[in-house]
C-alpha cells in the first residue's frame, strides 16, 4: 500500500465526493470503490472507476486497503483519544495519523523532522488571544 489521503467532509454526497476525487486524485488514475451511488458521478473520461460488489466473493480483497486505514483510524481515536474527541479536530487528527502513515517507512529521521518543520511554517498561525476556551481548565479546582 502507497500513500494515503484523509479528508472529512460534511456528508457522502455525489457533490462532495466529486470534490475530494478532482482536487486529490490524478487524472488517469484506477478508482476502486464500493457499490454507493454517490460515486455514480465520476467522470469516466478522466478515471477508470472499478466498482465492487462487497457481497461477492471474487471482489472481497479489491477494498482490503481502505477497509485496513478505516480500522486503524478507529484504533487511534479508541486507544489514544479513548473514543473522546471533539468533531471540530477530526480533520487535525487526520491530518497526524497520513502524516505518520505516509511516512512509516522513511529510513531518514531527519527528513520527517524537516517535512514537520516545513508543515509548521505553512500553517496558520494563532496568537494567544485569539485561543478561545471552551471551559477554563482550572475552574473545577477553585470554588467560587
Amino acid at each position: 500500500m502507497g500513500r494515503i489521503r484523509l479528508h472529512v467532509t460534511l456528508d457522502c454526497s455525489a457533490y462532495s465526493l466529486e470534490t475530494f476525487i478532482l482536487d486529490n486524485i490524478e487524472p488517469g488514475s484506477v478508482i476502486a470503490t464500493d457499490s454507493w451511488r454517490s460515486y455514480g458521478t465520476i467522470d469516466n473520461d478522466l478515471y477508470t472507476h472499478e466498482k465492487t460488489k462487497q457481497g461477492n466473493i471474487k471482489d472481497r480483497g479489491n477494498l482490503y486497503g481502505a477497509h485496513l486505514i478505516v480500522s486503524l483510524v478507529k484504533r487511534l481515536i479508541q486507544g489514544t483519544y479513548q473514543g473522546r474527541f471533539e468533531p471540530k479536530y477530526l480533520q487535525n487528527y487526520l491530518d497526524e495519523y497520513v502524516f505518520r502513515f505516509n511516512r512509516r517507512k522513511s529510513k531518514s529521521i531527519g527528513k520527517k523532522f524537516m517535512r514537520i518543520v516545513q508543515q509548521v511554517v505553512r500553517s496558520t498561525k494563532i496568537t494567544y488571544p485569539e485561543i478561545k476556551w471552551d471551559m477554563d481548565p482550572l475552574s473545577e479546582y477553585f470554588v467560587t
